[in-house]
């Protein structure tokens, strides 16, 4: 009988799951930094907080939640050989990808009418450092849920499904502490 480890019990690729692990350091890092700054100066925080437009990143929240629900079923539909409709999901989530950076893009156009920029306050430094960052992996993964829908091997589409749903956890943890916690 072969013994197995916890890594080959690991659902798609090994190295998929390095990037996702070392990603999630990098902003696992950065987070830590923008409570660290915060403790230092809480009203400035929560004053500059309060410019944000919190209803818009909670509907960006939904928005990357349901395309990752859509991600998923992608994935589904294609171990059942439902090619078209693991297609058709794979791009809706990508469409809801587009939407969250729509949504993101106004946020920023908003916060340039109003002079605020990255060097307004420490605050939207890390603000603009760790959501730009975000939007930045939001598009990567639109452009692999695309090509996996195209490129529709399961194996493709675990990968792509995986990215993904790193995307969406990290957008899980940013929504709260950037946007919610004074």
């Amino acid at each position: 009988m072969k013994q197995t480890s916890g890594i080959d019990e690991l659902p798609g690729e090994l190295l998929m799951w390095v990037l996702i692990f070392s990603e999630l350091l990098v902003f696992g890092a950065g987070l830590l930094a923008f409570m660290a700054v915060r403790l230092t100066d809480p009203s400035g925080f929560a004053e500059a907080q309060s410019a944000l437009y919190r209803t818009g990143a909670a509907m960006n929240t939904a928005v990357l939640v349901t395309s990752g629900f859509l991600a998923a079923k992608g994935l589904e539909y294609r171990r059942k050989d439902r090619r078209v409709q693991a297609r058709l999901s794979l791009v809706a989530a990508a469409a809801l990808g587009c939407v969250f950076l729509i949504v993101k893009g106004a946020e920023y156009v908003g916060k340039a009418a109003q002079g605020i920029s990255y060097e307004t306050h420490p605050f939207f430094m890390f603000y603009y450092l760790l959501t730009g960052f975000h939007a930045a992996h939001v598009v990567a993964g639109v452009m692999v849920l695309l090509l996996v829908a195209w490129r529709d091997d399961t194996g493709n589409i675990e990968a792509g499904a995986q990215f993904w749903h790193m995307v969406d956890l990290v957008w899980v943890l940013l929504f709260p502490v950037v946007y919610l916690l004074g």
